[in-house]
């Protein structure tokens, strides 16, 4: 065999082997700063992650809320992306690159357009539908509307929305105690579902067939939670992950409504309250040797009365040994956890399917 026609070989051996692994042709990123990659950084907010420590592991920050990589990262990685999905706002987000996937996610944003109002600007869940419907118009100009269409269709869609509702929302402690005198729990979180609905049918209707649900996760358990509730001790804070468990089981039910209701699509919902829990629950054995306190810490008992940065902080010398980055956010050691379990996950875990099942089915 010449050298010449070797090398044409090996470069359709390697075509061959990178179409096999990625099964979705694009990766499309809904959400909040746990999956956030940058877009805040382009607009006027009080929420950044824009500057150090944040990103340490990165070299440099990058938008994300956390030391290196999100869990929708790595979730990208694993399924056989080679880049991450680009912030839309980025001005570099343009041509051929959305045609791989875009993140819309912003720190502080929700599935109801008020939350997160205390940090001025964010891209609330509607916003970021929206900026997707501007995507999938430049996606057609450049392939064509058939070609467009197949693509959104083996794309994978996560969304992951419905934390900020309680934390920067309902839960939050200027406004907390009118707002619950006003509005039970119970009616808060029904409030959510319909909204929810309506939301992710609409994401449906502008060609999305794959989805990937995260659930909120035991937010009762986050630095921040345990600082401003003191009185809650060595524990958990209950009425934030009693919210939380309200919310997944009817966000569950939802789930396999839409799948029902929604021809072609296929729903898949991420434990991730289960599997955070666990990791808190038994950290030692995953690792870890704090599951209560975050690794940059600026002030607090746990670290979680100031957000990481910028001003004078302090961070852990090893963050692979710690579950949270931040007052907030996981470290990327468990986002590396809790990404692992959702592709190759049982159904206590991840359901009806796990990612790897959904990309071979």
């Amino acid at each position: 065999m010449s050298g010449v026609v070797l090398q044409i070989f090996v470069v359709f051996v390697c075509l061959v082997v990178y179409s096999s692994a990625a099964k979705f042709s694009a990766n499309f990123i809904f959400g909040d700063s746990l999956v956030e990659a940058g877009n805040n950084d382009y607009i006027v907010s009080l929420s950044k992650a824009n500057y150090p420590p944040n990103g340490i592991d990165f070299g440099s920050p990058t938008g994300r809320y956390t030391n290196g990589r999100t869990i929708v990262d790595i979730i990208g990685q694993q399924v056989g992306f080679s880049e991450f999905a680009p912030p839309y706002l980025a001005p570099t987000t343009r041509g051929p690159v959305i045609l791989q996937g875009v993140n819309y996610a912003s720190g502080g944003g929700g599935i109801l357009n008020e939350t997160g109002k205390i940090f001025g600007g964010r891209i609330n869940l509607d916003a970021q539908i929206d900026y997707f419907a501007n995507t999938r118009q430049d996606i057609i100009a450049q392939i064509g509307f058939p070609a467009a269409m197949q693509l959104l269709e083996t794309a994978l869609f996560s969304v992951t929305m419905g934390s900020n509702d309680f934390i920067n929302n309902y839960l939050v402690p200027v406004l907390s105690s009118v707002k619950q005198r006003l509005v039970s729990p119970e009616m808060f979180v029904a409030s959510l579902i319909p909204r929810y609905r309506a939301q992710l049918t609409r994401i449906y209707n502008l060609g999305a067939r794959n989805f990937i649900l995260p659930n909120v996760g035991p937010i009762g358990c986050i630095p921040y939670q345990r600082d401003v509730n003191p009185l809650s001790g060595d524990q958990c804070v209950a009425l934030p992950n009693q919210l939380a468990q309200s919310f997944n089981i009817q966000l569950k039910s939802l789930l396999i409504e839409l799948e029902a209701n929604l021809k072609g699509s296929r729903f898949i919902y991420a434990d991730v309250y289960h599997i955070v829990e666990d990791i808190i629950q038994n950290y030692a054995s995953y690792g870890f040797q704090n599951a209560d306190s975050a690794c940059c810490s600026s002030a607090g008992r746990h670290g979680g009365v100031i957000p990481c940065g910028p001003g004078p902080t302090h961070v852990c010398p090893d963050r692979s040994k710690y579950v949270f980055w931040d007052a907030y956010h996981p470290s990327d050691a468990t986002n590396a956890l809790i990404a692992q379990r959702l592709i190759e996950g049982g159904t206590d875990d991840v359901s009806p399917i796990n990612l790897r099942q959904l990309v071979e089915s």
